[in-house]
């Protein structure tokens, strides 16, 4: 990922960066909101609709799939725009899908709102990763491009406990008006301090999919869509799990969600300094760890302790998991630097919405609500089937490389540039 060149534009001082960065986490923090509320609202948001729970279950793969269909379509038509004005594009059609849930009457309507709403989240954490990219030197850009990402790992820990409480009390859409009140403040806060910066003029459409060609790629896409289905497949049904299973309280959802939060920053973390030290290695563990803590799942739930702490330690190894496939993607891509920082998230929403159907599915068939566990499982056995296949591919590159005497296949990772 080569960030716009920075010769031409003064340096920032330490206010207007920090605020800068800042305001671009915000719109991570807004998305991670919508994205996971609605599953600590789906009992609230089935009885509003009077649709059962696993048929509720379809608006989070809804979502999943505008993510899906939204990220390497509108990073590939936005690489040429400016930066700024496409931020804030984003925000305006997420704040228009958040809006459109919380009016919508009936379940169709808000099946195709929660698409909607989807739409512009893999595009804005690419755009995003770029502009903070942009705004630093070098040897920083990881840093500003993590901080982008703490925004979302933050909505966890605050955002989305607080709007599930909320709606819980005052009704379920008032979660969604709430977001979009914070996607508002973004606006605000991007178009106030962050710079104005050119889109990349020499890319095309043509360059940015190409990308997609690249059996890496897909391979690292297929990981995180298997991989980390796997987790969706639990955390999409996780408030009738605690409270149909171990027996908690609907008003222990916030505090279950919490858990779930903390344990996403501490991941998070712990995920860059481990991919800094070895990423294919820490990548394939984090794959692993989350595959034995889903097998779990229906032991953990029989007791609130042991259910709190094996949804604390997924929620860590999951977002490991999604830091070593952020840089593994972003490694492997290539000069596609916006579709590159896009593509994981689109990866990870159609493992939403993997996850979200499979668990729905053996629900409704009557196997209980701890069997999406063992369907978590049996996902990350396939997510270690793909990188397998991946390490395969490579010895095989390094091999034909040595026999003809050329320098090896290899792209420096994005944030160290």
């Amino acid at each position: 990922m080569t960030a716009p060149p920075l010769a031409d534009r003064p340096p920032l001082r330490t206010g207007r960066l920090v605020a800068a960065v800042v305001a671009l986490g915000l719109g991570g923090f807004a998305i991670g909101t919508t994205e996971f509320v609605t599953m600590g609202l789906l009992p609230d948001l089935a009885e509003g609709v009077g649709i059962t729970i696993p048929t509720a279950g379809h608006l989070i793969s809804a979502y999943a799939l505008g993510v899906v269909v939204g990220a390497p379509v509108i990073a590939a038509l936005a690489t040429k725009l400016p930066r700024r004005a496409v931020l804030l594009g984003l925000m305006g059609a997420f704040i228009a899908g958040n809006v459109l849930t919380a009016v919508a009457p009936g379940y169709g309507s808000l099946l195709a709102s929660r698409f909607l709403a989807g739409l512009p989240h893999g595009a804005y954490f690419g755009v995003a990763s770029l502009v903070a990219a942009s705004l630093v030197a070098p040897h920083l850009r990881g840093r500003a491009v993590s901080s982008v990402m703490l925004g979302l790992a933050l909505a966890n820990v605050a955002g989305v406990p607080s709007a599930t409480w909320l709606g819980q009390q005052f009704g379920w859409r008032t979660a969604y008006w709430a977001v979009a009140v914070l996607a508002l403040l973004t606006i605000a806060a991007t178009a106030w301090v962050v710079p104005s910066a050119p889109g990349n003029r020499e890319a095309t459409m043509r360059t940015e999919l190409g990308a997609l060609r690249r059996p890496q790629v897909l391979l690292t896409l297929l990981v995180g869509v298997v991989g980390f289905g796997g987790m969706f497949a639990v955390y999409s049904y996780i408030a009738p799990l605690i409270t149909e299973v171990t027996g908690m309280s609907r008003a222990a959802i916030p505090l279950v969600l919490l858990a779930f939060g903390v344990g996403g920053v501490l991941g998070t973390a712990v995920g860059g300094r481990l991919a800094d030290l070895a990423l294919f290695p820490s990548l394939v563990g984090a794959n692993v760890v989350t595959g034995v803590l889903l097998a779990l799942v229906p032991v953990a739930a029989r007791t609130p302790l042991t259910i709190v702490l094996a949804i604390f330690l997924l929620a860590a190894s999951a977002s490991t998991l999604v830091v070593c496939l952020q840089l593994r993607l972003m490694e492997v891509a290539g000069e596609a630097q916006m579709l590159g920082a896009a593509l994981n998230h689109s990866a990870l929403n159609a493992a939403n919405a993997l996850g979200a159907w499979l668990g729905g599915l053996v629900i409704a068939a009557g196997l209980g609500y701890t069997a999406p566990g063992w369907v978590g499982a049996g996902l990350a056995v396939l997510g270690l089937l793909a990188l397998t296949a991946s390490a395969v591919l490579r010895r095989r590159e390094l091999r034909a490389a040595a026999a003809g005497g050329l320098v090896a296949p290899h792209a420096e990772p994005a944030v160290a540039r």
